[in-house]
């Protein structure tokens, strides 16, 4: 019985995740533990980030940090979410995680709680990104992989961790994006 119940929870998460018109109709959890709806970056361009403090790649919140410095005036939102994914390389807490990103980076963007962010158990929104690119691109293969969101939430970029936050790939369609607003 139990078993046929989180079928049937799954089943629902992911008909919502594939029923979904636009990135705008999910929600996470603020790393702060208040709701983070993504409706309210409606109208912004969206880099999202999933993120690990233990990383090779983690140095690059620093580069991600600049590029909300740069352009969130402009209407950029950096959105951190810090997955156990790969390699189990995060905190086990969102407050070690905060305390790390804030003390080690100086980072003021946004951050969601910790969040599964691939396979079945991935957030919905991964899932829903997974279905618009399909899974090759649009699955994390790493940390540190990067999506970007129109303001009106489609997907419109999907960069590997190698690529660093900073590279004219990214910031000309940032940049884009942001002289349509």
């Amino acid at each position: 019985m139990l078993r046929m119940l989180v079928l049937a929870v799954g089943l629902v998460f992911a008909s919502s995740a594939l029923a979904a018109n636009s990135a705008h109709d999910f929600s996470f959890t603020s790393i702060e533990g208040e709701p983070l709806p993504m409706e309210s970056f409606e109208g912004r361009p969206v880099l999202l980030v999933n993120t690990a403090s233990f990383c090779g790649f983690t140095y690059q919140y620093e580069a991600l940090q600049a590029l909300w410095e740069r352009y969130r005036d402009d209407g950029l939102v950096v959105l951190g979410v810090p997955s156990q994914d790969f390699g189990r390389q995060e905190y086990g807490s969102e407050g070690e995680i905060k305390a790390f990103c804030e003390l080690t980076y100086g980072i003021e963007f946004p951050m969601t709680s910790l969040e599964t962010v691939k396979g079945d158990g991935a957030h919905p929104l991964y899932r829903w990104i997974a279905g618009e690119l399909g899974a090759q691109r649009g699955t994390p293969r790493w940390n540190f992989h990067k999506f970007l969101l129109s303001p009106e939430g489609e997907v419109v970029g999907a960069w590997s961790s190698r690529v660093e936050p900073g590279a004219q790939e990214i910031t000309a369609e940032i940049e884009a994006l942001l002289a349509q607003r």
